[in-house]
């Protein structure tokens, strides 16, 4: 029997206190859990970051104690920017085992790398590190996720051929994303013959919610199903996908993903074509044409993020107004606890204008940057 392609992603799980989202509601996550197992699905992520290190202890509870192991699988991640020092793994590791109540992983993979943090990993020798986990039969797989350009994804794989699996970004909206590169690293896998396991294949709720037009090219097709159905099945459908995780937060979500991914059919061509156009339709509604090549930002003299404040722009004029809540969130990070200068900071220096390929009217962006996040 083949492997069902939907996992279940415990980083947005239902809460007792929505004000407080590390106070996980455990005996709502079981029935979610039930659900999905009865199903036939059995494949399950989680990390000690997500839900300020409740999501691990969540699983446990709902799944590891109520379960026999070999009725489900479990990955969990290798979180360095979590750990002070090399010494730390394996004390992490060992309460990460008996957080999740389970004497082995599944999968077990070194979490959120790019080109920074994947030289961290090899200085510290973590990847050596998992290795010696899977040679004791307590990981069963070893890989990565993964967020950088699809050249660096390339140079980690050339250097660590042993990697078996990387978890990407991968949706019909980031597919031809300059930035995200999407089919890029998708591409990369390929090439190097590692499965893929799909994350954020609805970047994080937007393709649940899509411009009006798009919505309306999809339900005219198929109006039985959902808008974000059509996001998981594109990510489904590339040949090389293992499988696609999906943050689960109520039994609504749970029933709509089981519905249509039980017994799983691949997009046709000419559905392929619909999600083509819909992409297109959100691309159109992008604001700020920046390609994030960064050029801008190497002279600011008050550190401004300036990529990362146009993509919160465009995330707002491309996805609809729910979307300024989490957009300024996302900003008061990036100002108060990364300390990036805000875009008010701007001095009018223009040197980002001079530097910019584009040629964007960065300033006046920034303006408008400004009146929206602060």
């Amino acid at each position: 029997m083949s492997v069902k392609k939907l996992g279940f992603g415990l980083m947005r799980l239902p809460a007792v206190d929505e004000a407080d989202k590390s106070k996980v509601d455990v005996e709502r996550v079981c029935h979610l859990a039930d659900r999905f197992l009865a199903e036939g699905f059995t494949y399950f992520d989680t990390a000690a970051c997500y839900h300020s290190g409740n999501s691990e202890q969540a699983f446990r509870e709902a799944v590891a104690k109520r379960y026999p192991r070999e009725a489900y699988t479990i990955t969990d991640k290798l979180s360095l920017f979590m750990l002070k020092e090399a010494s730390e793994m394996p004390g992490f590791f060992e309460k990460q085992l008996e957080n999740c109540g389970v004497e082995y992983f599944d999968y077990y993979l070194l979490h959120s790398l790019d080109e920074g943090a994947a030289k961290q990993a090899e200085e510290w020798g973590a990847f050596d590190f998992m290795l010696e986990k899977k040679a004791k039969g307590l990981v069963k797989h070893v890989g990565f996720s993964f967020h950088d350009k699809a050249e660096v994804l390339d140079k980690i794989l050339t250097r660590h051929p042993e990697m078996e699996y990387v978890q990407l970004q991968l949706n019909y909206a980031d597919w031809e994303d300059s930035e995200v590169q999407s089919r890029k690293c998708y591409e990369v896998c390929v090439k190097y013959g590692k499965p893929v396991l799909v994350m954020e294949p609805i970047k994080g709720g937007m393709l649940a919610n899509v411009p009006a037009e798009a919505e309306a090219l999809l339900k005219g097709a198929r109006p039985e199903m959902s808008v974000a159905s059509w996001a998981i099945r594109f990510a489904a459908s590339q040949e090389n996908v293992f499988m696609v995780l999906s943050g689960m937060s109520d039994e609504q979500q749970v029933e709509d993903n089981l519905s249509y991914m039980k017994d799983f059919a691949p997009l046709s061509d000419e559905e392929k074509d619909l999600v083509a156009k819909s992409a297109a339709i959100i691309k159109s509604k992008e604001k700020v044409p920046c390609t994030g090549c960064r050029y801008c930002t190497d002279g600011c003299p008050m550190k401004i993020a300036i990529p990362d404040y146009f993509k919160l722009l465009n995330r707002i004029s491309m996805f609809g107004e729910g979307q300024l809540a989490s957009a300024k969130s996302i900003y008061k990070d990036r100002t108060e606890k990364e300390g990036h200068g805000k875009a008010s900071d701007c001095v009018g220096c223009r040197q980002c204008e001079e530097h910019c390929p584009q040629h964007l009217p960065i300033t006046e962006y920034l303006e408008e940057a400004a009146k929206t996040f602060e």
